[in-house]
């Protein structure tokens, strides 16, 4: 019998704020929360700056979620670019560094030592020059993390790339969340019985990462001995298995583009339902918002510019940034964001045992490719074979009454008019098929914008604050449904939806060339009902009584977070283990630091080749 994976803590930060206590989903209602929901939210926004220039209300909730790009993480209308120029006739001198000089010289450079640091340079009449100089993005729209939130601040960082700040902030955040002592899950578990998977869809591109690596020697810069290791796209595990749980046990990451996220949660999912571990953390930080990257995307026609944006709204003199992504509407381009979320999952058994609030649990993630493509970048069929298996499996596990009347879907939802059409058609398909007549679709990119790799996260994070609040966020955007799109089963809601009783979500993710993913995510109610059919109703009472504890400890914890104190959880450095440390023998390794040893048993699986079995 398969374990079943619990949810049993979500940490990470998103345009819309913490998602840590649903923090960032209530951002995403804030109109229908009352006043001590909506004072709580404002609080957790103002915790995340840093800075102190977001004193008022108002400021708060303008400063977050989807809008205009902002500085210091980026100027919209001084982009950096060089400018390729030719001198006049005369010769053009300057004085570099010695260390800056090329060798071997260019033909016709003519340089004379200044001192022993310094060259004078002549270069020959008509020589072509770069020139440094600034332009205007014509994409000026983003989903940016809460005003005043900077991550290096609350720790260490020592020049980490950007996404590798957010992995830090956001495993931290699961495992407050959590409300367990680490020490004491580690005094539980063997080394090999936790893993991580963690990643992103486009590692790290800034300035202390691949991007600099690329960048820094055309712009007189010298590349530095961290950016090749920092800027790898596993990075992300790597940094959470060393410096905030410095765990030993299995670990790696899965690109899979937009649909990255699910990919990691795929594995840690198959991993726990085959009792391969018992804890798992997975997510993604995504950081892209960087010229070049905005860039590329524009040139792929993908982004929403300002000029077509101000056309959607023919009365407005400015494009309306803050409504620019619009799934399922008349919309011209995504719009790219950061992110990054994590969440921790148990077998069900342990859940119960160590008393850890249950938010939810996911059964399978599903992942098809398209098959034969025209174009890599176009979609394909595979989302219609993962959709099509996650709606059967959860008719399966909650009936046919369950997935007609209390299940909702987490559209890709990316705010392109490809996306609306090819996407709403899978939808529309799949409730057909199981005769579902008016199927509840969400779409929160209009909110926090385009994550990229963590955009799986983003729509686990708010299924979750469904789950927990029972209000599905309308698209805010959605003026008027396209007329391509397919919606005779589906139902596309511009304002919140409260609904019945919600049992179970259908994540979909597509990503360029064919990663297709689709996720389903149980609700505690429905997952509470199967726990008592496995476990016995005196197992369920006494994780009641444990969870208390823990719900305690959670609050504590969030309500230091919310008064600013709570710091990112980062060891450098610290309980360093080398090989004395360890003891072996043929059949055990005891680490220290973990209550169980790792035991080296004989793999059944390969019994029937061997023709015997070993005593």
């Amino acid at each position: 019998m398969s374990a079943l994976p619990v949810i049993t803590a979500l940490g990470g930060v998103s345009p819309a704020g913490r998602s840590a206590c649903h923090h960032g989903f209530n951002r995403l209602i804030f109109d229908a929360l009352d006043d001590a929901g909506q004072a709580r939210t404002l609080r957790a926004l103002r915790s995340l700056d840093t800075t102190g220039r977001y004193a008022d209300d108002a400021a708060l909730l303008d400063g977050s979620l989807v809008r205009r790009l902002e500085a210091p993480l980026l100027d919209p209308d001084r982009i950096a670019i060089s400018v390729s120029a030719s001198q006049g006739e005369a010769p053009a001198s300057f004085v570099v560094r010695n260390m800056d000089l090329p060798q071997p010289l260019p033909e016709g450079w003519q340089v004379t030592r200044v001192d022993n640091r310094r060259s004078l340079v002549t270069l020959p009449g008509g020589s072509d020059v770069l020139l440094p100089g600034y332009q205007r993005s014509k994409v000026q729209s983003a989903g940016q993390l809460p005003g005043g939130f900077d991550p290096a601040q609350l720790y260490p960082s020592r020049h980490h790339p950007r996404p590798l700040q957010l992995a830090v902030y956001g495993a931290s955040e699961a495992l407050g969340m959590l409300g367990l002592d680490w020490s004491q899950l580690c005094a539980t578990l063997a080394p090999d019985q936790i893993a991580v998977y963690a990643s992103n869809a486009m590692s790290q591109l800034d300035d202390h990462g691949l991007g600099g690596l690329f960048r820094y020697p055309a712009t007189g810069r010298r590349i530095s001995s961290k950016q090749v290791p920092l800027g790898l796209g596993e990075m992300t595990a790597d940094f959470i298995n060393a410096y905030v749980l410095g765990a030993a046990g299995s670990t790696g990451g899965m690109l899979g583009a937009c649909a990255t996220f699910l990919y990691n949660l795929q594995l840690g999912v198959q991993d726990i339902r085959t009792g391969r571990r018992r804890l798992v953390v997975v997510g993604t930080s995504e950081a892209p918002l960087v010229p070049e990257v905005i860039e590329g995307y524009r040139a792929m026609g993908a982004l929403g510019e300002d000029e077509a944006l101000r056309k959607l709204d023919p009365g407005r003199e400015t494009p309306d940034h803050r409504r620019a992504c619009r799934p399922f509407g008349f919309n011209v381009g995504f719009t790219i964001a950061e992110s990054a979320q994590f969440a921790i999952l148990m077998d069900d058994a342990l859940a119960l045992e160590m008393g850890a609030d249950i938010l939810g649990a996911v059964p399978d993630v599903f992942v098809h490719a398209d098959g034969p493509k025209k174009s890599i970048s176009a979609p394909g069929i595979g989302n219609h074979l993962t959709m099509v298996r996650a709606a059967h499996l959860t008719r399966q596990l909650i009936g046919e009454r369950g997935l007609r009347e209390h299940s909702f879907v987490h559209a890709h939802g990316t705010g392109t008019p490809q996306n609306r059409v090819t996407e709403s058609d899978v939808m529309e398909r799949t409730a057909a098929a199981f005769g579902i007549r008016d199927w509840p679709v969400a779409a929160i990119k209009c909110y926090v914008g385009h994550s990229l790799g963590s955009a799986g996260g983003d729509q686990l994070a708010a299924t979750l604050g469904t789950f927990a609040s029972g209000i599905l966020p309308g698209i805010f955007t959605l003026d008027q449904i396209a007329p391509d799109v397919h919606r005779d089963h589906l139902h596309f809601s511009q304002a919140h939806r409260t609904l019945d009783t919600p049992k179970a979500a259908l994540l979909n993710s597509k990503g360029f060339g064919g990663n297709n993913a689709t996720a389903v995510v149980l609700s505690p109610q429905a997952v509470l009902p199967l726990l008592t059919q496995r476990h016995g109703a005196e197992a369920l009472t006494q994780w009641q009584h444990r969870v208390e504890q823990t719900r305690e400890s959670i609050a504590n914890w969030d309500e230091q977070a919310l008064r600013g104190e709570a710091r990112p959880r980062y060891h450098f450095g610290e309980g360093v283990l080398d090989s004395d440390d360890l003891t072996l023998s043929d059949n055990a390794v005891t680490v220290p630091g973990w209550g169980r040893p790792l035991m080296l048993k004989e793999d059944a699986g390969f019994a029937e080749y061997l023709g015997h079995t070993t005593p």
